[in-house]
């Protein structure tokens, strides 16, 4: 086969190209996430069999946060700024796992670039925003989808909504939220627990 020039000179010609920009709606997201210090909200949860509970969400960057389930469920789920981890009263049981290893990191890591494992996707309503991420590396750590809604005063011009989970074993968890609120003080005792085990220290 003969080579022309253009074939020979049209691998540079891309690699010169500049990467494409983000679209503005991925680039709302980033200042919407990077914006934000810490948020409280309500929220309600629903599991892959369509039970729901109730709590209340607090977080703070970078990686720390806490859902407490409405009375009369024991579990609590806490990140302390390196790992994950859900403890469940009921039967002494603690699970960890390294917060980046969850798809939570793309809400608590101020300086992960979504750009890079996140895409927009359509919403069909012209005031959402939603985001579809998943580690392409790591398939096994799940994927999540995260709607914002567009709000003028909030930061990057954008309120966060909620967000559904899928893991590797395909269990979706859907996560709705109210009553956001952007950078207020939230202490760091709110990220501490006690260990069930017995004889475990407090974290």
């Amino acid at each position: 086969m003969r080579f022309s020039p253009l074939m020979l000179a049209a691998p540079a010609l891309v690699a010169a190209a500049p990467a494409p920009a983000p679209s503005p709606d991925l680039a709302a997201v980033q200042a919407h996430l990077r914006g934000v210090q810490t948020m409280t909200a309500d929220f309600e949860q629903t599991n892959a069999k369509g039970q729901i509970v109730s709590g209340t969400l607090r977080l703070k960057k970078p990686g720390k946060v806490r859902f407490e389930y409405q009375k009369g469920v024991p579990l609590l789920v806490v990140g302390d700024g390196k790992a994950l981890t859900m403890i469940d009263y009921s039967v002494k049981q603690v699970s960890r796992w390294p917060i980046g290893k969850t798809p939570l990191a793309l809400l608590l890591d101020p300086d992960k670039d979504v750009a890079g494992y996140a895409t927009i996707v359509p919403s069909g309503r012209p005031d959402l925003v939603v985001l579809a991420g998943q580690d392409k590396k790591h398939r096994e750590y799940g994927s999540i989808t995260v709607t914002f809604r567009r709000s003028a005063g909030a930061p990057g011009g954008l309120v966060l909504d909620g967000w559904q989970v899928l893991d590797a074993q395909n269990n979706r968890t859907t996560v709705r939220l109210s009553n956001q609120r952007f950078n207020v003080p939230v202490d760091d005792s709110a990220f501490q627990w006690t260990d069930p085990r017995p004889k475990g220290p407090r974290r």
